[in-house]
């Protein structure tokens, strides 16, 4: 029988790393590598959290390969990466793909970019 979406991000976020909006502040603060993996008009809509890159969910894997044509350098498969998106779905099943991919420091920002601003976080223009 197929699997639905909410099947698969659950399963997703079993195997991920969940983490808070204030866990993800303190290990941004230390130097983990936020990405946010939402499309450019979602950005323009809501912002994003300072200093984080930005890699729409379609070209994760390619940005994240070292052997793809793609690979943005920031992406290192031994280095600390957060993950997220609005809610917290693509990042999850985005953390489970990096894993596949090698890397060995991954996590996802459990509720997105709105538990961030529920919380009380400030976002910044994309180009900022």
């Amino acid at each position: 029988m197929p699997s639905t979406v909410a099947e698969l991000v659950s399963r997703a976020k079993a195997k991920a790393e969940n983490l808070t909006p204030e866990q993800v502040a303190r290990e941004a603060a230390r130097g983990a590598l936020l990405v946010d993996l939402r499309e450019p008009a979602e950005l323009e809509r809501d912002g994003m959290i300072h200093g984080a890159i930005h890699a729409p969910r379609g070209m994760l894997e390619f940005y994240a390969d070292p052997g793809s044509p793609y690979h943005r350098d920031e992406l290192d498969p031994s280095r600390r990466v957060i993950l997220y998106c609005a809610s917290g779905g693509r990042s999850a099943m985005g953390a489970a793909t990096l894993a596949e991919l090698g890397y060995t420091d991954v996590a996802h920002l459990d509720g997105g970019i709105k538990a961030w601003q529920t919380d009380g976080r400030p976002v910044v223009p994309p180009d900022a």
